[in-house]
């Protein structure tokens, strides 16, 4: 049920004057408002989808796609795309730019919001920048920036510039192109050489750094590129709870942290699980590789209790513009079941806890209204589109923003 008493710093108050033709006002009459997208980014991956957008499957496998992107548009109006370097490119000269703008291209059509993750990350590194010198490595670094966000600008306008960069320098684990050029340029000079190169390849797009680090070391970084005027427009936060919620508390403490920059908080990669829960002595995550790790009937109902718990946590802070859940399907990542579907397609509990408040605590039910003498019709809702019908005809207008929004909308036209 919509409950306009919570979160109500997000709502947007519409007074709508509806004129007919020649711009008069319609005066009184029945007018019927609907809902029918929201202006807050409620995300997922979209990796399966990728051979879906190229009809590379057969059935019965393309049966099973579509029908687990149809609980995808249920819940979802923002996807991320991989643009993992070792992937994407394998071999020199011979990205996948192609396969990935089809993707974004059938995600677009769709009313998604389409993100690019990642451009500059050392884990999934190409191999091949190996055989390069340290400068030719940011040479082409820098060079696969501008050639693959500008073909993707209008479809692709936001971006994940750099992952990571926290642990970037001192990532030991294995050798590769990245992490050296990040201990010759610094993590600032890396941060800043790939901002700028992304940013004159798409001006207009949204531009993020992202990590799983949240630390002071994250935030001092942020510090120091802000007062260096690296154009960051979003502060990106990874939360994979493999080995447990973390709790309102701390989730609301990084939120003030991060919010002191004064830029919108996108919560990036959110995982929580429905079985066993990882070894708290786990240090890194990746570290955790097992061949079975199922879903739980107890797992389940705590997945479904937590995710609700965090969901209103975030959409409650008004600096978080944006919540990703890294994968609707269990088996991604890590082959965790920290999906909201199981293998078998069928929804958890935690798809259905999320779908209530998305489609249910926080979307306008259709609402039959009345306009007054002067053609004026009022409401309060979340900001997103809305489709106004009258007598006279129908219009979808969009609410930008939180707070009173006054317009004057032609619905005869």
């Amino acid at each position: 049920m919509f409950t306009p008493g919570e979160a109500a710093h997000r709502l947007a108050h519409a007074s709508i004057t509806l004129c007919g033709a020649g711009g008069v006002p319609i005066g009184r009459g029945p007018v019927t408002v609907t809902q029918r997208s929201h202006g807050f980014l409620f995300g997922c991956t979209g990796f399966e989808a990728i051979p879906l957008a190229n009809d590379e499957l057969d059935d019965p496998e393309r049966v099973g796609v579509e029908q687990l992107y149809e609980r995808w548009f249920e819940l979802f109006n923002s996807v991320t795309l991989p643009f993992y370097w070792d992937g994407f490119e394998p071999h020199r000269g011979s990205p996948d730019t192609e396969r990935l703008l089809t993707a974004a291209r059938w995600f677009h059509a769709r009313g998604a919001r389409v993100k690019g993750h990642p451009l500059c990350w050392h884990t999934m590194a190409a191999p091949w920048l190996l055989t390069m010198p340290d400068d030719a490595i940011v040479e082409e670094q820098v060079a696969r920036i501008r050639r693959d966000v500008t073909p993707f600008a209008g479809v692709i306008d936001t971006w994940d510039v750099v992952n990571e960069a926290v642990i970037m320098p001192v990532f030991d684990r294995y050798d590769n192109g990245i992490s050296r050029i990040a201990r010759r340029l610094g993590r600032l000079g890396l941060v800043r050489t790939m901002f700028d190169a992304a940013r004159a390849a798409n001006p207009g797009a949204t531009l993020l750094i992202n990590d799983f680090d949240l630390s002071e070391d994250y935030e001092h970084l942020i510090d120091e590129c802000l007062q260096d005027g690296v154009s960051i427009d979003a502060i990106g936060l990874q939360s994979h709870m493999h080995q447990g919620y973390w709790g309102e508390e701390e989730v609301q403490r990084l939120l003030e942290r991060y919010a002191r920059f004064g830029l919108p908080l996108h919560w990036s990669e959110n995982t929580l699980v429905s079985g066993q829960l990882m070894p708290p002595e786990i240090v890194d995550l990746n570290d955790y590789q097992v061949d079975s790790w199922p879903t739980t009937p107890e797992g389940e109902a705590r997945q479904a209790d937590e995710i609700a718990r965090h969901y209103r946590t975030l959409f409650d802070h008004p600096a978080v513009a944006s919540v990703t859940w890294w994968g609707l399907p269990d088996g991604g990542w890590l082959n965790a079941p920290s999906g909201l579907v199981r293998a078998d397609g069928s929804p958890k509990p935690a798809y259905d806890a999320l779908r209530r408040l998305i489609r249910d605590e926080w979307w306008l039910p259709t609402r039959e209204l009345v306009a007054d003498e002067s053609g004026q019709v009022r409401f309060s809702g979340f900001p997103g589109a809305y489709e106004i019908g009258t007598s006279d005809g129908t219009i979808v207008v969009t609410l930008e923003r939180p707070g009173d929004v006054a317009l004057t909308v032609d619905v005869g036209a």
